[in-house]
């Protein structure tokens, strides 16, 4: 479709009684200019909207805002909604940004966009959809939008924005605008909104609050007064204009400023004298202005002329002439002829749109309001059907054509379920889910052929997943009863109902209808993959019956099986996980981790899902390999961003990320992490996983961070107590809750739950605390009232972080066993606790180590070594971001009287725990892949961990070397 850049008719209405709005627009364009010096720092950008009745005068008032924004050399940008263009996706959005891109070339355009090219070219219509299984969110679209949209205001400020009739605006465009306002105040951009309010459809609450931004009130567009018409009438029909006549014009019109020029130009029309005998004659004009009247006397104008004025409203908002004199049936001297005298009748005006073609639009939203409704029913239906032909024909597209395909009564064609197919493919490619949801649904209706049902059912399904998976369940189910699926259809509906099932929490249901579906399949190929997803659901259930042998069945599966195809991978994957979360070696985890990732794994494949390549990544995170995990994680953020997945996929991974910092004891960067991960849930929704796993994050890195009060604060805000979700998440929501309550003294309550947690996860046979330290806690908690029971907790948490072997684990199992028994033994296993961790990456975890092996050197009577551990626990603690234990380290120093005896190598020990690890192994002479094989990372990390050393430290490895000999 192509789109007006010019302002219509009504812009020639006079502007009277609009002082105070106009005095408004010029003081929020001035301040695009900033101070009297223009400089960039100074300006300021805004929201400034307008509201009032259909005919108040809104559409004047925006045309002179155009104008005047364009004379002080503004970038104007214009849209208005549609009352027929109100389903069509990105309607608005199209309207603003398309003539800024018209002129260029294809080459410049992607010069402009970027990386965002395949993003939100399809949305704003300036390249087909592309064909594939992958296509963006509405989330990626909207952020892409963001970045064009600034960048164009940075090249092209100050911009002003404009948008008309915005409560006739498509939920796309709605949503991004009112979403992107707040920037509008950061950047040299005005947006202006008008609408009518008593029209903002029920489920449009994000712009009824545009509306009202920061708690101002709209400008509210009053009627005039008798003065104001007065003029307008003297203006038209001359100033012999007597009083009595130009107040009966304004008691006709109410001070509707559209009614009264229109009337004022029907009576000079007439060449009606403007005095009181003609009052009369002034009321049966004023009939003809508007509703019944209006139609009347287009209909005077003959069948041809009322066919056109007819297209024209089918068609709706600025339709190329040759499209509307197609679909009402005219040839093009006759369509010509009609659009001159409905130009003359103010019913129509001829605007110059995109590539200077030549459309039509009517003089007022009110006409075109009007003319549709009057339109015969059966008419109305049959001319939408023509509109939809005529612009396929004319090469505008499918998506063009589904808005009136949906008008038209189902008749079993299977051109239009084609069509409606075709239009809710191109929706989901440019982002626009809901659109594609309501053409699929009607395509349904239509109905499509026997042996295509189920595929058309398949496709409503997967559209319906992330909105109402509810929905797709039954949708899905009804697609794999059809007689006639095709088995690669069936398998692909099977996949996609198990995740519906799993979204929803009913775990158990996915896994046995995936089950059922391994029985019935003839290929083993098949059967393989169902087993692999079976394996994955399974794997999050709360209510496993028997999940040690689901361990046992994929173990064996594992064995047999080397990593040929992605389904392999993905059982090999599990595997690795399923080895974490029992406490078995972390060399055998290692070893399937490996094994999957070695034939490579996708994060987008939308039929197998993310799920697994995350858990191989956290994998290597508990085996000690964080560097390896966050590689993995980057890949998965390159890869979603790509695609456009900016929603919930994109939340997990800024989370997971977050996780890994945690882990590593970079506690600010965790936590930024996470924010923003749980920023993007809160976005999507509630009570959603990405949320549990953000939540839950984030309380754990607060808590490492000392921040006990904001620690409470997110788990009230998101009612972490009020139950916990019947899935597995990680950390573990009730695990988490217990260590709260246990920061904050509620000793008995973290029992309890602490407790409950060990109970569940022992059921399952997920015994390893480098995955849910609850023992640790537990132990803890105990050691307040019950030494020896702490002793025993602690003790048996040592032995499965020894079994696990990870040096992470071992290392804070040993703290916290420390925490249960007498100083000498304390300091023993201290001493241990420090060795392990310092050959691990977690930073945070060896500064309480040191700080409580300082303790416990103190308690024994060795000063000086204690002075030492503490400081470099107070030093490695802030490093981490650790500001509660880098106090309490610097506290005990204080109040024991001790200094820190300074060695040679005491540079060092202000390193990062990462750093220091590395040093350490350079000192002894081994070369960075060894490094790497101690440290458990990659040598890439090594390299660059070496590097800071140097740089900190002013030295070389010789340098080391003879530092820590001394």
């Amino acid at each position: 479709m192509s789109h007006v850049t010019e302002p219509r008719g009504g812009a020639s209405q006079p502007l009277l009684e609009r002082e105070v709005e106009i005095l408004a627009i010029h003081r929020a364009v001035d301040d695009l200019f900033g101070a009297a010096d223009r400089t960039v720092a100074t300006r300021r950008g805004g929201v400034l909207t307008f509201a009032g009745s259909p005919g108040i005068g809104k559409t004047t008032l925006l045309a002179e805002a155009r104008r005047h924004a364009a004379e002080r050399g503004c970038t104007v940008l214009f849209a208005r909604g549609g009352e027929q263009e109100r389903q069509v996706p990105f309607h608005v959005m199209r309207q603003l940004i398309q003539p800024t891109f018209a002129a260029m070339s294809e080459d410049e355009r992607r010069d402009v966009l970027g990386t965002w090219h395949s993003i939100v070219a399809p949305a704003l219509g300036l390249t087909a959809a592309p064909e594939g299984p992958t296509a963006p969110d509405p989330q990626g679209v909207r952020d892409g939008l963001d970045w064009v949209v600034t960048h164009l205001t940075v090249r092209s400020a100050p911009v002003v924005m404009v948008l008309d009739d915005a409560h006739w605006a498509d939920a796309e465009s709605l949503a991004w605008l009112t979403a992107f306002a707040a920037r509008a105040e950061e950047l040299a951009m005005l947006i202006m909104v008008a609408c009518r309010p008593d029209e903002i459809p029920a489920d449009a609450a994000s712009l009824r609050a545009l509306m009202g931004r920061q708690g101002t009130r709209p400008h509210e567009l009053a009627s005039l007064t008798t003065g104001a018409v007065a003029r307008i009438v003297r203006d038209t029909l001359g100033e012999s204009a007597d009083d009595m006549f130009c107040r009966e014009c304004w008691a006709i019109t109410g001070g509707n400023p559209f009614e009264v020029v229109e009337l004022a130009m029907k009576g000079r029309d007439r060449g009606l004298k403007p005095h009181q005998d003609n009052i009369p004659q002034l009321r049966d004009l004023a009939s003809a202005v508007k509703g019944s009247g209006l139609i009347d006397r287009i209909e005077q104008l003959g069948p041809s002329t009322v066919r056109l004025a007819w297209a024209a409203a089918v068609l709706g908002t600025a339709v190329p002439t040759g499209i509307v004199g197609s679909v009402a049936a005219l040839g093009e001297a006759q369509a010509a002829q009609a659009i001159d005298q409905l130009r003359t009748a103010r019913v129509l005006t001829v605007l110059t749109g995109l590539r200077r073609k030549e459309v039509v639009d009517f003089f007022h939203p009110l006409i075109a309001t009007a003319v549709y409704r009057s339109i015969p029913p059966g008419v109305r239906v049959a001319m939408h059907g023509m509109a939809a032909q005529a612009l396929v024909d004319d090469g505008h597209g499918a998506a063009a054509a589904a808005r009136h395909l949906l008008e038209m009564h189902p008749e079993g064609d299977p051109w239009v379920v084609q069509q409606l197919r075709q239009a809710a493919r191109d929706s989901f490619s440019a982002g626009a889910p809901d659109a594609a949801r309501r053409y699929l649904a009607r395509a349904l209706r239509e109905p499509p052929a026997i042996e295509d049902r189920a595929e058309v059912l398949f496709e409503l399904g997967s559209a319906n997943l992330l909105h109402d998976p509810h929905t797709t369940i039954n949708q899905l189910r009804t697609a794999l009863e059809e007689p006639k699926t095709e088995q690669g259809l069936r398998e692909a509906i099977t996949y996609r109902l198990a995740q519906a099932l799993g979204h929803t929490g009913q775990l158990a249901q996915a896994a046995a209808l995936l089950a059922e579906e391994a029985r019935r399949a003839t290929s083993s190929r098949t059967r393989l993959r169902m087993q692999a997803e079976q394996f994955k659901w399974n794997s999050v259930r709360v209510d496993e019956e028997n999940s040690p042998a689901r361990s046992r069945l994929l173990a064996q599966f594992a064995k047999r099986i080397t990593g040929r195809g992605l389904a392999e991978r993905h059982i090999l994957g599990l595997r690795a996980w399923d080895a974490a979360l029992r406490g078995e070696s972390a060399a055998t985890a290692l070893e399937y981790a490996q094994q999957a990732l070695d034939g490579g794994m996708s994060w987008t494949d939308q039929d197998f899902g993310f799920e697994v390549p995350a858990v191989v990544a956290l994998t290597l995170m508990y085996c000690d390999q964080p560097g390896r995990a966050e590689e993995l994680f980057n890949s998965a953020v390159v890869d979603f961003e790509s695609k456009g997945w900016r929603g919930a996929h994109l939340s997990f991974v800024y989370t997971l990320l977050g996780y890994v910092r945690y882990r590593r004891g970079r506690l600010a960067e965790a936590e930024d992490f996470v924010r923003n991960g749980l920023q993007i849930a809160d976005r999507i929704g509630q009570d959603i996983p990405a949320q549990w796993y953000a939540i839950g994050t984030l309380i754990e890195t607060l808590l490492a961070r000392g921040n006990v009060t904001e620690a409470k604060k997110v788990a009230r805000t998101y009612k972490l107590a009020d139950g916990f979700p019947q899935a597995v998440v990680y950390p573990d929501p009730q695990a988490v809750w217990g260590k709260l309550l246990l920061a904050q003294g509620r000793i008995e309550e973290a029992e309890q739950h602490l407790t409950a947690v060990g109970r569940r996860l022992d059921l399952r046979g997920t015994r390893n605390p480098s995955w849910s330290p609850w023992q640790l806690d537990l132990a803890l908690a105990q050691v307040t009232h019950d030494p020896a029971q702490a002793r025993a907790t602690a003790t048996e948490a040592v032995a499965r972080a020894r079994a696990f072997g990870a040096s992470s684990i071992i290392g804070h199992a040993l703290r916290v066993a420390a925490a249960a028994t007498d100083p000498a033994r304390s300091a023993v296993l201290l001493q241990e606790a420090v060795e392990r961790l310092e050959q691990s990456p977690a930073a945070c975890e060896l500064a309480h180590a040191l700080i409580d092996h300082g303790i416990a050197l103190h308690t024994l009577g060795d000063p000086h070594q204690a002075a030492q551990q503490l400081y470099r626990g107070m030093e490695t603690a802030s490093a981490c971001g650790a500001d509660a234990l880098a106090d309490r380290a610097r506290a005990q120093l204080a109040s024991a009287g001790l200094r820190p005896r300074r060695l040679y190598t005491s540079e060092q020990d202000t390193l990062t725990v990462a750093e220091n690890a590395a040093a350490r192994h350079a000192a002894l002479g081994l070369g960075n892949t060894a490094i790497a094989k101690e440290m458990h990372t990659d040598a890439r990390t090594v390299s660059e961990l070496l590097s800071a050393v140097f740089t900190k430290l002013g030295t070389d490895r010789p340098g080391l070397h003879r530092a820590f000999e001394s």
